[in-house]
């Protein structure tokens, strides 16, 4: 029998929810990945990081005209014309190839990126939303970045929520951080970052145990 799982984590900015995953993936004993998914992307391709990073959880749009403005090359050496990667939906496929191929070699822990939808079909996933107070998530964006002010953190959190909305949604058919979309979703404001891991960390193990 096939022993490799994926858990793949959504959430909310504030949250805590990607040192949640690094937590939770060292507890479980299995690769994290978030940011790393686009050096990734970019090594498998043959394009510039930059290429991937300017798409980053973005719904689909034309990407051509911010790209053209930077001072780097689109693709390296022997890779593939740049021509035939200049939306966000062609950068979205190669992401989402590297996150199968991932999966099909190791246990492993995603965070974003519709990796829930991308790995609808594996057999062994759970899916995690991980929200917060507004209260607590401006208090930790605040104590992360000193110079932030309230009035800042508020208008981070409701950008990059309608951004990561708009990304799932349009990718997914489905709604961000809606309970019907995951297996499990909490609020670590509750019980606070560890406490949310423990808890994870043990719905995960009786889930993948009686599979």
């Amino acid at each position: 029998m096939d022993k490799k799982y994926v858990v793949n984590i959504g959430r909310q900015l504030g949250s805590g929810g990607r040192e949640i995953g690094e937590k939770l993936a060292a507890r479980l004993g299995i690769d994290f990945y978030d940011k790393e998914l686009i050096t990734l992307a970019s090594k498998e391709s043959g394009l510039c990081r930059e290429f991937f990073e300017k798409a980053d959880e973005r719904a689909s749009q034309t990407i051509i005209g911010g790209l053209l403005s930077m001072r780097f090359p689109f693709v390296t050496d022997g890779a593939v014309s740049a021509s035939n990667c200049l939306s966000n939906d062609a950068l979205f496929k190669v992401q989402s190839d590297v996150i199968r191929k991932l999966s099909s070699e190791k246990s492993c822990l995603f965070v974003g990126r519709c990796a829930d939808y991308v790995l609808r079909d594996h057999p062994r996933c759970v899916n995690i939303f991980i929200s917060s107070s507004r209260e607590a998530r401006i208090a930790r964006l605040c104590a992360k970045n000193e110079d932030m002010t309230k009035e800042t953190a508020e208008n981070a959190i409701d950008k990059m929520d309608k951004k990561r909305a708009e990304y799932y949604n349009y990718y997914s058919y489905k709604i961000w951080g809606a309970a019907s979309t995951y297996h499990l979703c909490i609020d670590s404001s509750k019980l606070g970052i560890e406490r949310t891991v423990d808890f994870i960390e043990k719905y995960v193990r009786v889930v993948i145990g009686n599979e």
